[in-house]
């Protein structure tokens, strides 16, 4: 692991066995709920990827079963990605994985641990190309690295709504569903 200015933040991949692992960590002062929601928010991930959803959950926050089509740029082609949620435990955990996209698979595990001084976050993205030998000489030299520098982004981000005012305006869309839920249940 490398570690940042912050001691808690670690960043590294691996290759094994033509699965690639990008691992990540940071500590957010910050509660777990509100780091939790951030992580699941749509709205977050839209602006971390530049990409949009187009199918699926297209606002709010997503939750255990949901489906989002992803569609838009990354490294210079155009792109599409559809990832299910396959793993949710609000507020410590929640798993996406690859439904439909240009990797051959990928799943990515979202940790949070509540600590004394707020909440550690704990991300590991595993994934394959296909094209074996080719495949991975692009995930080795582009693609592990990429997906790298979007998670110290990711985290960095997280870290500046979450301790900031930010999250006031990210986590506003929880009292309108909540609202919403409320109204069409009333």
């Amino acid at each position: 692991m490398i570690a940042d200015e912050n001691t808690a933040d670690q960043f590294s991949w691996e290759e094994r066995e033509g699965v690639f692992i990008v691992r990540g960590s940071a500590l957010v002062h910050a509660p777990i709920d509100r780091c939790f929601q951030l992580t699941t928010s749509i709205a977050l991930v839209q602006e971390e990827l530049g990409m949009h959803p187009v199918n699926g959950r297209a606002s709010g926050f997503v939750v255990a079963n949901d489906a989002v089509r992803w569609e838009g740029w990354q490294l210079g082609m155009k792109h599409f990605h559809v990832t299910r949620i396959t793993g949710y435990d609000r507020p410590v955990y929640m798993q996406d994985s690859m439904a439909a996209g240009r990797f051959r698979s990928f799943q990515h595990d979202h940790h949070l641990t509540e600590t004394a001084t707020g909440t550690l976050l704990r991300d590991e993205v595993r994934f394959t190309l296909p094209m074996e030998f080719i495949g991975r000489a692009i995930a080795r030299h582009i693609m592990a690295p990429h997906v790298l520098r979007l998670l110290r982004s990711r985290f960095a981000r997280i870290r500046r709504i979450a301790q900031g005012e930010d999250w006031r305006r990210y986590l506003a869309e929880t009292e309108v569903h909540a609202s919403a839920s409320d109204t069409a249940a009333g």
